[in-house]
């Protein structure tokens, strides 16, 4: 259980903090799955108010977290979340972890079980670099957001936008925000933004649900 596979670390980690935050609401119920040292939460507790938890399954990240007062339990998200009740969270947050779990639609569906809606981000495989250096160089990509060799990387999946979207149809997942993140900027209008993203932010919702508020 010491494996460090949910903790990938984020050149772009103030970014994508700032961007979760912006798409919580104060005073939510948020668990962070895949939660590191607990930074994110512990911003949204003391700055939004949030009621929050993390799950983890790296030891010394539960540690960190509880030295920050962060409450955390050690999980193997491929073990499943079936002790966790239905809708006990109105946010499920997975920031650069679906593409290390083995079951990545499995988590997605039990996010939403959860939780009213989910938000997640994930690498885009499809990036001009990653596509330039298989092209030219026939090797193994490795760039600034994703800086493993295929040897000693915690990646087991590899997914573009179109990819993702495809999953989430499969799921009957709804995709209420899709924020391409290009050149450290969320932008959420941009031109051939498969191409572009270096990464990926999702607001995502059961596709069942009748859900009329706002979108985030």
């Amino acid at each position: 259980m010491g494996k460090k596979r949910y903790c990938m670390p984020d050149p772009q980690a103030a970014i994508t903090d700032e961007l979760l935050m912006q798409h919580i609401e104060r005073g939510s119920r948020v668990i962070d799955l895949g939660c590191g040292d607990g930074r994110l939460l512990e911003k949204l507790r003391d700055d939004h108010g949030c009621s929050v938890q993390g799950a983890e399954l790296d030891l010394s990240e539960i540690y960190a977290c509880i030295a920050r007062g962060v409450p955390a339990i050690l999980m193997d998200l491929d073990q499943g979340l079936s002790t966790i009740p239905d809708d006990t969270f109105d946010i499920a947050v997975l920031s650069q972890t679906l593409q290390q779990v083995r079951h990545p639609a499995s988590v997605l569906s039990e996010m939403l079980r959860i939780s009213r809606r989910a938000l997640v981000v994930v690498p885009n495989f499809a990036h001009w670099k990653i596509r330039q250096q298989v092209v030219i160089s026939g090797r193994t990509p490795v760039t600034e957001s994703l800086p493993y060799s295929w040897y000693n990387t915690p990646n087991l999946h590899f997914m573009s936008m179109a990819d993702f979207r495809e999953l989430a149809g499969r799921l009957n997942v709804r995709i209420v925000h899709e924020i391409p993140i290009i050149a450290g900027r969320p932008q959420r209008r941009a031109w051939l933004p498969n191409v572009r993203a270096e990464s990926l932010f999702y607001i995502l919702e059961r596709g069942d649900r009748d859900d009329s508020s706002t979108a985030a």
